[in-house]
């Protein structure tokens, strides 16, 4: 698995635009990959648990998980969706503070963990690298900040319809009736992302489908009318991706 694995790292494409490893030169990502080990997990695994005290870093080698948060009083919520070419962990790594989500494979899924310190050395003698994990996270904050920005101004189907925009800007794949956001969510996970509830998403889903912009389906959504959806969202152009 190690001898395909470094193999597939410096093949063209191989990594979604905008993950950390998409930003990686060759040499850093085969550096990386030498770092730590392969590991394969079932679907709904926990690779890291909100609270916990670990610093291993996962770099998403061929998974989709999601990563979730809890408060007090047992309300959880979706936060974001990561796929292959993602890292998850690193802020505990980088800094040694208790987990602040939940990480949950949806499916089977193979991961390199990297032990805290050694990815620490790793980004301190790498300065392209600790400027790739730079950009990333930047990227995260622009996109919580939209959210925030979007819940304040906009009802929940605008709401929608930007996450909806997002999703297919990173992870969208063509179909014969038009784009798939390409990550399968549930109702209720859709509704965490645009911090509705789920009877509520679930309106705004029937109004865009009896609309003729979405097609909704088993844990995906199929954008008909991008134009229709993007002057819905009140955006000028395709949202750039912010996961």
């Amino acid at each position: 698995m190690r001898h395909r694995l470094l193999e597939e790292t410096l093949a063209p494409n191989r990594w979604p635009t905008g993950t950390f490893m998409h930003r990686l030169t060759d040499e850093l990502r085969s550096e990386l990959l030498g770092l730590g080990t392969l590991r394969s997990f079932p679907p709904g695994h926990v690779l890291i648990s909100q609270g916990d005290r670990g610093t291993s870093v996962w770099i998403l080698l061929d998974a989709l998980v999601k990563v979730t948060g809890g408060v007090e009083n047992g309300v959880e919520a979706t936060l974001a969706i990561r796929v292959s070419g993602d890292i998850v962990g690193d802020m505990a790594a980088m800094d040694g503070s208790p987990r602040s989500a939940t990480v949950t494979t949806c499916g089977r899924g193979v991961c390199q963990q990297v032990k805290g310190p050694v990815f620490r050395s790793f980004v301190a003698r790498r300065p392209a690298a600790a400027l790739a994990l730079t950009q990333v996270v930047a990227e995260r904050l622009r996109w919580a900040n939209q959210r925030r920005l979007d819940f304040a101004g906009y009802e929940t189907k605008i709401c929608l319809a930007r996450v909806l925009i997002a999703l297919i800007s990173r992870h969208g794949r063509t179909t014969d009736d038009g784009v798939s956001i390409g990550i399968p969510l549930t109702r209720a996970e859709l509704g965490m992302l645009v911090g509705a509830k789920e009877i509520t998403t679930q309106k705004a889903l029937r109004e865009l489908a009896a609309e003729g912009v979405i097609r909704r389906g088993h844990r995906d959504v199929v954008v008909k009318d991008l134009a229709g959806l993007t002057a819905l969202a009140d955006l000028p152009f395709l949202a750039k991706p912010y996961f």
